[in-house]
């Protein structure tokens, strides 16, 4: 039976989207010689009697396509409430409630469901219906039975070896990966150096003040660095009011010292001052005045 132009370019992008991406446990073949000749596989759900089992469905495209839904019917025998012996499926998404939008994809993901879900209410095979109703275990063993007698294959279909969507590995982006890739391989910078502040305390007589912070830098890397000589740790013996101010002058004013610190004898000892050369002349001329007026009054009494 042909089918519009139309019809059959829609057909014919459903086909290989269901052939390239098909969903999970379905598959379709094709025949190469007539693109109307469309068979679907389904295999049994996990968790049914119809688990193992490839099921094989036929579908017939009138010209009525896709106004109302084709023609499809079991071709592998199956014991189920809505398949009748002759394969004829009874589903309402195949009569009243079909819809001009669906196509193959849809009617075979229908079928799978059919398949989880029974309906007796509306059972074509009376059998199976009334099994299913009364002994749910009785009809599960029949079901069994009959899907390992007539579809389930010494090999799976060919068709399955293609992964389905839900079974296809995400792959990562590839900026995602190069970036992943660039934070991994870039070392954490590590700090340049670090500083230790130390503020010494000068004391005075009564009065202790705060000389100017001394700043040492340590280097980044860990190699030990040979000692410097460094000043000794002196401190003036008086601040001037002007180094007090911080941010004004203050090292330009710092008054320089003895680079040795001075012993406590030496600052608690007075230290003779040694008498100038103007002074002892005064004393020896006191002293010969001193001796000429002592003899005069000797002979002043001599004569008395």
């Amino acid at each position: 039976m042909s089918v519009t132009p139309a019809v059959l370019r829609r057909l014919m992008r459903e086909l290989n989207e269901l052939r390239t991406n098909p969903p999970d446990g379905i598959r379709v073949v094709v025949n190469e010689d007539n693109m109307l000749d469309v068979t679907g596989i389904v295999e049994g759900p996990e968790g049914t009697p119809y688990a193992g089992g490839y099921f094989r469905v036929r579908f017939n495209f009138t010209e009525e396509f896709p106004a109302a839904p084709p023609k499809c019917w079991f071709a592998t025998k199956i014991f189920h409430p809505n398949v009748s012996t002759a394969g004829e499926i009874c589903v309402n998404t195949l009569k009243k409630d079909w819809k001009s939008t669906y196509g193959i994809g849809h009617i075979l993901v229908t079928v799978k469901c059919l398949l989880i879900y029974p309906n007796p209410e509306s059972a074509l095979d009376e059998e199976a219906g009334k099994l299913l109703l009364e002994d749910y275990n009785s009809y599960c063993e029949r079901a069994r039975l009959i899907t390992s007698v007539h579809a389930t294959p010494k090999v799976r279909p060919a068709e399955f070896n293609t992964p389905s969507s839900s079974e296809t590995p995400s792959q990562p982006s590839t900026s995602a990966t190069a970036s992943a890739s660039t934070s991994s391989a870039s070392p954490t910078p590590a700090s340049s150096s670090s500083t230790v502040v130390s503020t010494p305390a000068a004391t005075t007589k009564g009065t202790t003040t705060t000389a100017a912070p001394t700043v040492s830098s340590k280097p980044p890397s860990t190699t030990s660095q040979p000692l410097h000589p460094s000043t000794p740790n002196t401190y003036p013996p008086t601040t001037s009011p002007s180094s007090l101010s911080p941010g004004k002058g203050a090292s330009s004013k710092e008054r320089h010292v003895s680079p040795s610190p001075l012993g406590t004898a030496d600052s608690n000892v007075a230290v003779g001052v040694q008498p100038a050369s103007g002074g002892t002349k005064a004393v020896k001329r006191a002293a010969v005045a001193t001796g000429a007026g002592g003899e005069k009054r000797k002979k002043a009494l001599k004569r008395l």
